[in-house]
């Protein structure tokens, strides 16, 4: 049932050398459970070789009520003064297995290049110890990626791989040899966070954590993605 007492906790941090900005709303939606029996409904399916596990499309009024949510806190916070109309959202589960995890999983990502790229994850799982981890590259510094700097990266990192050999088999859970986590944001039950897209960073599973088809029982979250 949605909460009389309902007020979400806004805060805004910084990391790195970038000091790049990250939204952090707790108590974000006013029933978190009405949108887990939502999804527990859905049929989920894979959609990319990057994320590792199933996703299915939100509905439109949804993505429309997440956009109204945060329109504002998005335009001041990241200096956007675009229109957010090129918009997609997933609820989505992680499934794979830490060991079945193809190469591009075992490393930090990034959703896009440029400075107004937004990217939110509503965390709706309860599972223990899962988070949202950001990177620095050591070799290059970069913590965010450009069209500039893409070439350079590319670069550093196949030959960092070809020296050293892929990672062993697992989710991101601090520093590895190439990479030093810069910022950790803890996946609480119905937390939002909002950053750019463009940051180097990778979802967090606790070892052992039940990686189910079930958003009741799963790693589960709602991700949303800003194209500008």
């Amino acid at each position: 049932m949605p909460r009389d007492d309902w007020t979400p906790r806004i805060e805004t941090r910084h990391h790195g050398r970038e000091q790049q900005p990250v939204i952090v709303i707790d108590d974000y939606a006013r029933d978190p459970e009405a949108l887990v029996a939502e999804a527990a409904a859905l049929s989920f399916r894979p959609i990319g070789p990057q994320f590792p596990g199933v996703r299915a499309p939100a509905p439109e009024p949804l993505v429309l009520a997440i956009r109204q949510s945060v329109a504002g806190l998005i335009r001041r916070t990241f200096g956007i003064e675009d229109e957010l109309t090129r918009i997609e959202c997933y609820f989505s589960l992680i499934t794979t297995p830490a060991s079945d995890l193809q190469p591009i999983q075992r490393l930090p990502h990034f959703d896009g290049l440029g400075p107004k790229r937004i990217a939110l994850v509503h965390h709706l799982g309860r599972a223990q110890g899962a988070a949202t981890g950001f990177y620095r590259h050591r070799a290059t510094g970069f913590e965010t990626m450009s069209e500039d700097r893409l070439p350079a990266y590319n670069r550093s990192v196949n030959a960092e791989l070809h020296r050293t050999g892929l990672p062993q088999a697992g989710y991101l859970d601090g520093d590895t040899p190439l990479y030093e986590r810069i910022a950790r944001h803890e996946a609480r039950f119905n937390r939002l966070l909002v950053y750019r897209g463009n940051t180097l960073h990778a979802g967090e599973v606790a070892l052992g954590a039940p990686l189910t088809d079930d958003p009741r029982t799963g790693r589960f979250s709602i991700n949303t993605f800003i194209w500008l």
